[in-house]
This record gives structure tokens, C-alpha cells and sequence, in this order.
């Protein structure tokens, strides 16, 4: 416990505060801050927590965090510091925020975990044809001769690549190091040797089985898989998106899979929800999953631990570890 307990207001919607401020990290969160659990501000006009956010010098944020803008600043004048107990902040940070100067934290590094995790069990699923070869299996109900359908199945010295050297895609790429893949990255951005070789964007859609998209959605990088890129794909290699609906070409993607020339794990869509009319639901080809690749369940309390964290080195004067600088909102997510 810290002896200095600044004055903090949880913002985000009621059901997400129901489900990540609980049991231990609402004790740790009290016991840190000064704060009421059970007010949360879903809306900063609410009378109900205009005392409150009046008084604050935190909000201790999440997803459905209304935007902090001017006026919010206004409202709010003793208010130095968010801490985002999620990922992005661009739905809610405003220009106005940096203007005045806040000091802002994101428990990103704690949400890419669980991401990362999803996405290795796909990569290995994938090359290893579980989920077409379980589909068999359930069909004909007898045994297969799986050594005659396996022909090039397996993740022994498959090429693996990765889209985008962010807090995710490197951690994708540390745990793909204790098998027995090539990776491969693409990003323009990246200057760092990450201990896999970096290549360019055409040339990694030519050379991997399966392709990872860990990209941040700017618009730049808007259907970045696009039909092109698609096309280069080898025939039978799987395509995994936990990034962004956006950066793939959905009608593209969903030409090709429809062929049956490729294979798809898709967590996120654009649309999104994909309309009900969609092959992309049928295709024995295709594991789409309602964006469950993020946070989920018990592991909110990582996230909601470290935004915790971050609250404690804030109230003890130190410089956040996950702090977040207007200048990096640029080229990532």
C-alpha cells in the first residue's frame, strides 16, 4: 500500500467494470487510490459523477471509455493522469489530453498476451490440418489412414510469417523460437535486428505457409492483404488475422477461400459482424472465432492488474513502465 492515494474515477461501461474490477484487483485498486468501485462514469455528463470527476487526478479507464475531450477537461481540472486498463487509447485520449499535458498508460503488453497465445495454437493447428482432419474424422465416423492423408502436413522447418513487428508480432515471434519454424517479419518500420530475418512484404506473401497479421490500422495500412497479396500466397497456406477487419480485403479473402486455394484463421472482420450470408461461416476451410483472441475471462485480471501497477508507481512519483506518448499513436494500434 502507498501512503499517497490520489483521488481516481473508473471510466468505461458498467459491464466491463462488472467483470474487470473484482475480488483481488478491487481490493488493490482501493487500497491504491481513493477511489468508489461501484461509481463508474459511462458517460462524463452523467450529474451522478460530476463530483467525482471534478476531484480526479486519474481515471482508471477501459473499453467503452466515453472520449476525454475538452469539455471533459474542463470538468475536470485536477486531472493529471489516465490509466487504461485495455489496449488502445486512441478511442478515448484526445488531442486535447496531450494539450494539456496528461500522463497516460496502456496495459497493451498485458492484452497481447492472450493474443499471441491464440495465435501460436493457430499457427500449429494450422500446419498440422486439425481442424480439417477432426472435421474428417467426425464425418465418417471410422478410422483414417491419416499417414495418406498427411502428405505435406506438419510444422517441422515450416516458414512462418509474421505482419508487423508490434508489441504483439514480437511476441508471437518469441514463442515461436523453441520450435522447429523459419519466421520471417515485414515491417517498414522496423530498424531493430529481432533475431528473424526481415523481409519485405511481397516477398514474405511468396516464401511463408502461414501468414500473421499483428499490423496497427492506419490508413495506410488499409487492405494491406489485398488481392495481390493474396494471389502470391502458395497454394494451401493459412492466412491468420487478430489484428484489425480492416487490413485485410475481405471480398478478396473471401474469393480465395471460397476456391478452396487457401486456408484461413480470422478473429476480426470487416465487416464485423460479418453479414449473416457470409461463406466465411461454412467453409470447412475457415476458423472464424467472434474476436476472442484478446482478453477473455480470468485474463482481464492481468490487465486490469497492471493498469493497477501502473497506478502505484504514479502515486509513488516514478515514471509509468507502459507510459504512452502522443508521437507513438502514429504507427500503432
Amino acid at each position: 500500500m502507498t501512503e499517497y492515494r490520489p483521488k481516481a474515477l473508473l471510466a468505461m461501461s458498467p459491464q466491463i467494470a462488472g467483470r474487470l474490477v473484482t475480488g483481488p484487483v478491487r481490493d488493490r485498486l482501493t487500497a491504491v487510490a481513493d477511489v468508489d468501485p461501484d461509481l463508474v462514469a459511462a458517460d462524463f455528463a452523467d450529474p451522478a459523477v460530476a463530483a467525482a470527476l471534478a476531484a480526479a487526478e486519474v481515471l482508471y479507464t477501459s473499453w467503452y471509455c466515453p472520449p476525454v475531450t475538452a469539455e471533459v477537461l474542463a470538468a475536470a481540472p485536477r486531472l493529471k493522469a489516465i490509466v487504461h486498463a485495455a489496449g488502445s487509447v486512441k478511442h478515448h485520449v484526445t488531442r486535447a489530453c496531450w494539450e494539456r499535458g496528461l500522463l497516460v498508460s496502456s496495459a497493451a503488453a498485458a492484452n497481447a498476451e492472450p493474443v499471441a497465445e491464440y495465435t501460436l495454437a493457430s499457427i500449429l493447428f494450422a500446419n498440422k490440418r486439425v481442424l480439417e482432419l477432426a472435421a474428417l474424422y467426425r464425418d465418417r465416423r471410422a478410422p483414417l489412414d491419416v499417414y495418406g492423408l498427411s502428405s505435406g502436413i506438419g510444422n517441422y522447418r515450416r516458414t512462418i510469417g509474421i505482419i508487423g513487428a508490434s508489441r504483439i508480432g514480437r511476441r508471437v515471434i518469441e514463442l515461436l523460437r523453441p520450435f522447429d519454424l523459419d519466421v520471417l517479419v515485414a515491417d517498414p518500420y522496423l530498424t531493430e535486428d529481432l533475431g528473424v530475418p526481415h523481409v519485405g512484404l511481397d516477398e514474405l506473401f511468396e516464401r511463408c505457409d502461414v501468414i500473421s497479421v499483428h499490423a496497427p490500422a492506419l490508413p495506410e495500412t488499409e487492405h494491406l492483404v489485398d488481392a495481390a497479396r493474396l494471389a502470391r500466397m502458395r497454394d494451401g497456406a493459412t492466412l491468420i488475422n487478430t489484428a484489425r477487419g480492416a487490413l485485410v480485403d475481405t471480398g478478396a479473402l473471401t474469393a480465395e477461400l471460397t476456391s478452396g486455394r487457401l486456408y484461413a484463421v480470422i478473429d476480426v472482420t470487416e465487416p464485423d459482424p460479418l453479414p449473416p450470408d457470409s461463406p466465411l461461416y461454412d467453409l470447412p476451410n475457415v476458423l472464424l472465432t467472434p474476436h476472442i483472441a484478446g482478453s477473455l475471462g480470468g485474463e482481464l485480471a492481468r490487465i486490469a492488474d497492471l493498469a493497477v501497477d501502473e497506478l502505484v508507481r504514479y502515486a509513488k512519483g516514478l515514471p509509468f513502465e507502459y507510459g504512452v506518448a502522443a508521437a507513438e499513436l502514429a504507427t500503432s494500434a
